[in-house]
């Protein structure tokens, strides 16, 4: 078995060495050189929690991006921004990935400990939302036993839990809104602007503001590593200049009708807010976008994370296979790794995990090397039972023709193999456009991410979601019909 795997043809690694070097030079979303002499910042931001970070008719809009822009444009930086649930952002920003966090972050004595903030732009106040009936809840004294639903890193579900509630993890407002009023959760803990322009937008009577969240004023501002203490200095001097001249209050006031950048500076008021678009507009809208980003990053990421996986699996398989146990020892132990641990995981491990150790690769790299090991694992595994599968006298009848042992894999075993081997793989193909929808947690902007983007900020969830589940289900049935066709196409080297 050891002679097989040295005899591995050099055309698959010819092959496996291109797709690494196309993959390293794939566009990534990390920092590039400015045009000119300014210094380019990466921006790590939410895109999906309006009024302050939000998508509107595909550009990247909101209270806090107008601020940060105006303070790049006061400290003379070049900014690029990256788009990432808010629970990854922090880990982005203790990576390297991103330089700052604008995204409403509330200035706490834990984040203090690990983070350098600039001076506040934002002030408010924390609210509790119920649903419309509801007369159990008014403080925070009343969520004692109840459940809430908040973002898993967010300074609400720290005052959540702080009250005695217990906390379901969401992503977005909009769908702990659409818990309560099911029932499905007692109550959310928020910042009452966001609520203000969330009721404003939808026009949902469902729930509403049943009380405050304490009387503390909650102050949010940029957030940088503890080594960017410079940063942080211009930013502050910046923000000291946009207040000076106004500019804060004018942003502050063309969004809420108040000046929230100054403690006591009015009631926030969001009008009547974002809403008004058709969900065949926002639909229509949002399908071109959506097919750049299955394009781009969707299909690219399948097709290289697949064959640079299914290149692995083979000597994986024949090492499984392989009576030495310097040989399947670790091909076992690197299966049993990768099926006994979800893919988010993998994706984490990778992107956030190995930067701690001096490995820091591009957000496209990072994906793609976590999915390809992922399919790795599973294709050896598929390759291996096509491999027993085939008859122990197609070895015998290849050795009795005088060939090698080499020579009977590649022209006879592996064949046959091939085409017992197709319904698995395929699966597997098939699982893995579904699975390219989690690496927007290493910043990739995919097709459901910027679904759930235009979805944010419109709130036509049922309709962006049937579109991005239509785009799913047209490549995956066109794979499917590729896999009948490539079985017929192998079926001649099926013995009868």
């Amino acid at each position: 078995m050891r002679s097989v795997i040295g005899a591995c043809p050099r055309r698959v690694i010819s092959a496996l060495a291109l797709i690494v070097v196309a993959l390293t030079l794939a566009p990534a979303t990390g920092a590039v050189a400015a045009q000119d002499d300014r210094q380019v910042i990466r921006v790590g931001t939410e895109g999906t929690y309006p009024p302050f970070s939000f998508s509107a008719d595909g550009q990247l809009t909101g209270y806090d991006i107008e601020v940060i822009e105006a303070v790049a444009e006061r400290a003379g930086w070049e900014l690029e921004f990256v788009q990432s649930q808010f629970d990854a952002l922090f880990g982005a920003l203790d990576a390297g990935r991103i330089d700052l966090i604008a995204n409403q972050i509330t200035i706490n004595p834990e984040r203090e400990e690990s983070y350098v903030f600039s001076e506040p732009y934002t002030y408010s106040r924390g609210v509790i939302v119920a649903a419309k009936d509801n007369d159990e809840i008014s403080s925070l004294e009343d969520l004692e036993g109840k459940v809430t639903a908040q973002s898993a890193t967010s300074n609400w579900s720290q005052v959540a839990e702080e009250a005695g509630a217990r906390v379901e993890n969401v992503e977005q407002f909009a769908q702990a809104a659409d818990l309560v009023s099911r029932g499905r959760v007692d109550a959310i803990v928020n910042d009452n602007i966001a609520v203000l322009d969330y009721l404003a937008s939808t026009g949902d009577d469902q729930v509403e503001v049943v009380g405050e969240a304490g009387e503390e004023v909650s102050r949010q501002a940029l957030a940088f590593r503890p080594e960017d203490e410079q940063l942080a200095a211009e930013a502050d001097r910046a923000l000291d200049s946009l207040r000076a001249d106004g500019t804060l209050r004018e942003i502050s006031e063309e969004y809420f009708r108040a000046d929230v950048s100054v403690e006591g500076g009015g009631e926030a008021d969001v009008g009547e807010g974002r809403g008004g678009a058709s969900a065949w507009q926002v639909a229509k809208d949002t399908a071109w976008p959506a097919l750049v980003a299955l394009i781009k990053v969707t299909l690219t990421l399948t097709v290289l994370s697949f064959s640079i996986g299914l290149a692995a699996a083979v000597p994986i398989a024949l090492a499984r296979m392989s009576t030495s146990r310097w040989l399947s020892w670790p091909a076992r132990s690197f299966i049993s790794a990768v099926r006994g641990t979800p893919l988010l995981l993998q994706l984490f491990v990778v992107f956030f995990g190995l930067p701690q150790v001096g490995i820091d690769l591009p957000p496209y790299v990072a994906g793609a090397l976590a999915l390809s090991v992922n399919v790795a694992g599973y294709a050896a595994e598929s390759v291996r039972g096509a491999l027993l599968s085939v008859p122990h006298g197609q070895h015998e009848a290849a050795a009795t023709l005088g060939m090698s042992r080499a020579l009977a894999l590649r022209r006879v075993v592996l064949p046959q193999a091939a085409r017992i081997a197709v319904p698995p793989l395929s699966n597997t193909l098939v699982s893995l456009v579904k699975d390219t929808s989690l690496v927007s947690v290493v910043l990739l902007t995919d097709l459901f991410r910027v679904v759930q983007v235009e979805a944010s900020a419109s709130f036509q969830y049922l309709p962006l979601y049937a579109l991005a589940g239509l785009y799913y289900w047209i490549v995956c049935t066109v794979l499917s019909t590729g896999q009948q066709r490539l079985e017929t196409r192998l079926n001649r080297y099926v013995t009868t």
